[in-house]
């Protein structure tokens, strides 16, 4: 298992503010297209805010999502994913050189917007200049909620199985 910290950026603190600030305005875009009726055919996977409902050192705490979609939880670094069943959480910044990730145009999946890299929803590198899939964070079932560990997450390139395990079953 790799554990990275938030000494792993070489942003020199840079990369929060920046990514905080590209959240809110993707956010802010989305609820604007929602408003005009232009949201992209997947509008039901648009994504939206979600708090923790309990930190505990490493471990958040979030509700299991109630149908497909994303969820952004800024605080945390963390996106949720419900997606055919499965739950993925996974890091907020792009495997290739930490950029904030977003919810891609077409509604469906994610995209980097330094480097024009592309995700399935399950993570799944599709095409740009990352060479691996979304990193997935650590996450497990306890009861009606799913706990992810903030801080351990699988690199699939270098620990394939532990990556593809990283998900939880509804």
């Amino acid at each position: 298992m790799t554990e990275h910290t938030d000494t792993d950026t070489d942003c020199a603190g840079d990369c929060v503010l920046a990514r905080r600030v590209f959240l809110r305005d993707v956010t802010l875009m989305a609820a604007g297209l929602v408003a005009a009726g232009l949201a992209p055919r997947g509008a039901a996977a648009m994504p939206s805010p979600v708090m923790a409902l309990l930190r505990a050192g490493n471990d958040v705490r979030y509700p299991i999502p109630a149908k497909d979609g994303v969820q952004f939880d800024k605080a945390n670094e963390v996106i949720l994913v419900r997606f055919a069943g499965k739950v993925y959480a996974f890091a907020l910044s792009c495997p290739h050189q930490n950029t904030a990730l977003s919810l891609d145009p077409s509604g469906v999946g994610f995209q980097c917007s330094k480097h024009h890299s592309k995700y399935k929803p399950d993570g799944t590198f599709i095409e740009g200049r990352a060479t691996r899939n979304m990193d997935r964070l650590v996450i497990r079932r306890d009861g009606n909620v799913v706990v992810v560990d903030v801080a351990k997450w699988f690199e699939s390139d270098a620990e394939p199985a532990q990556w593809a395990g990283a998900v939880v079953t509804l």
